[in-house]
């Protein structure tokens, strides 16, 4: 069915997006008319430094600076639909790329500057980009794409800007994100110009944003949390984002905070916890700060808690998936529950369905897939290329990403894991089948089962279980060795378990939870 379709009786109530859209004008040209002189984006390299020595861009010149990058891309040959791998460190330039290919109607690939060579040259051959943009320091086997270094960024930022952004549909594609598949390959997630639209029931019903907002984000540009909450929703709303790229120590945070006088920090719990550890939050001012938000991976109520003693400020929650972004949250206007995400946001038809088929809608209090009504305009389009897999995710009318919930009286969801093997690493889901492939290789290892451990009742790591060959010696540090050629930092595993068999199934599959459980 069309997403801009007249509303059915039991799918997203939200206002219909327009059916000329494009997500780059979205975000800026409106504020760039009315508030051109406004900040929209700081850049802090020295948290310690006076800001006025940041790299501050106002709406109008980021609305300039885009359109420069728009026009010089098609200039150099570039059309739209073609795809445009980014392979950058957090930067301006990388926000600025991303958005100037949107406004041109190109589809950016945001990816990770932690991926190996290896991670990276399949995203680049998976998702037939013409062209990579990539840092000086950072390798990559371009085979047919057009390499965007520096002098060609220079090139593209110094050109004359677009008349107008592209007159793009609202189904066309936007941008193009990897997320693990169950294959074990990663799998290109294909957003539409809409998802921006569809962030809406966000707005109020997660942040509480406005224009006099200023917001400060942990996270890299490759993930949606940090594309959506640190780039997209604040520019949509004419607020402030501010990015910080310097050394990643855990003190900068509630230095920044004080400094920008932020008033909504998004970050994942794993970051909070580490904050609260080592940072003596009573030297810093953070009164400016409304609340934080959390997602990417459970928030513990021992963590809640802890933090509101430390602060006085709460955490709003939010629950979500590459396909999707967020869908169900708490809202700075509701009652946290501790332990629960929230509900799902207003306009959103979220449901709970059987885990064995069927379309019907589970009674409250009983756990089964939680579900999207495929009219939500936040939805993606598909899986690049991955038609096997997108069948896998559809149910009739909905969507069903794997996670396992169920709703309580007062619509409150309850998360309760996965239905599959995926894995929680940082916030970035991993499929144990990819570190499985990447470690299976090493020369000692016979068999390799790879799981997500809980430590902590809050805290979980990515272990290995390996069968050594025969003769071989135990040797934990050469297997995470190989595993750093292979992996990126975030889906390598933390511990290393010699076993003698793997616990299998009568029809041989590997039983991963049993390993887990121990």
């Amino acid at each position: 069915m069309s997403l801009l379709a007249p509303k059915i009786a039991r799918g997203y109530s939200g206002e219909a997006c327009p059916a000329r859209f494009n997500m780059a004008r979205y975000c800026l040209a409106r504020a760039a008319v009315e508030t051109p002189a406004k900040t929209a984006l700081i850049v802090v390299s020295d948290a310690e430094a006076p800001l006025a020595e940041a790299e501050h861009w106002s709406y109008g010149a980021l609305d300039d600076a885009v359109r420069r990058i728009a026009a010089g891309l098609f200039a150099e040959g570039f059309r739209p639909g073609e795809r445009l791998m980014i392979r950058m460190p957090n930067t301006s330039d990388y926000a600025l790329l991303f958005f100037g290919a949107i406004a041109a109607g190109l589809v950016p690939l945001p990816s990770s500057s932690q991926l190996t060579e290896t991670e990276a040259d399949f995203l680049l051959t998976d998702s037939h980009a013409a062209a990579v943009a990539i840092a000086g320091d950072m390798e990559i086997h371009s085979g047919k794409a057009r390499v965007i270094d520096a002098d060609m960024l220079a090139r593209l930022k110094a050109h004359p800007p677009l008349g107008d952004y592209a007159d793009t549909e609202a189904n066309d594609p936007a941008f193009l994100v990897y997320t693990s598949g169950t294959s074990g390959k990663p799998k290109g997630v294909l957003h539409a110009q809409r998802s921006a639209w569809g962030r809406q029931p966000m707005y109020q019903g997660w942040y509480g944003i406005g224009p006099d907002d200023i917001v400060l984000h942990a996270g890299a540009f490759n993930w949606t949390y940090t594309l959506g909450v640190g780039l997209t929703d604040p520019w949509a709303n004419g607020a402030t984002t501010v990015l910080y790229i310097g050394p990643k120590d855990v003190q900068v945070w509630p230095t920044l905070l004080a400094r920008t006088r932020a008033t909504l920090f998004a970050a994942v719990p794993t970051l909070y916890r580490q904050i609260l550890k080592y940072c003596d939050l009573g030297l810093h001012d953070l009164s400016a700060l409304r609340h934080g938000l959390t997602a990417g991976e459970a928030l513990s109520p021992a963590l809640l808690d802890q933090w509101r003693r430390a602060t006085g400020k709460n955490l709003c929650e939010a629950l979500g998936m590459s396909e999707c972004s967020t869908y169900v949250s708490t809202g700075p206007r509701m009652d946290v529950r501790p332990g629960s995400p929230g509900r799902p946001q207003p306009g959103r038809c979220v449901e709970v369905l059987p885990v064995d088929g069927g379309t019907e809608p589970l009674p409250v209090g009983e756990t089964g897939l939680l579900a999207v009504h495929r009219s939500d305009p936040g939805l993606m389009l598909g899986y690049w290329q991955r038609p096997e897999e997108e069948t896998e995710v559809y149910r009739g009318e909905w969507f069903i990403g794997g996670d396992l919930a169920s709703f309580d009286e007062d619509g409150y969801l309850w998360y309760h894991g996965r239905a599959d093997d995926v894995m929680n690493a940082m916030g970035y889901r991993v499929s144990p089948a990819e570190v499985e492939a990447a470690l299976s290789d090493h020369p000692d290892v016979a068999e390799v089962a790879v799981t997500e451990l809980h430590v902590r009742e809050d805290v979980s790591i990515i272990a290995a279980f390996v069968v050594p060959k025969d003769g071989a010696k135990p040797d934990a540090a050469s297997i995470l060795a190989h595993a750093e050629t292979r992996l990126a930092a975030y889906k390598r595993p933390r511990e290393i378990v010699f076993v003698e068999t793997l616990p299998r199934t009568a029809n041989g599959k590997v039983m991963r939870r049993a390993l887990a459980a121990g």
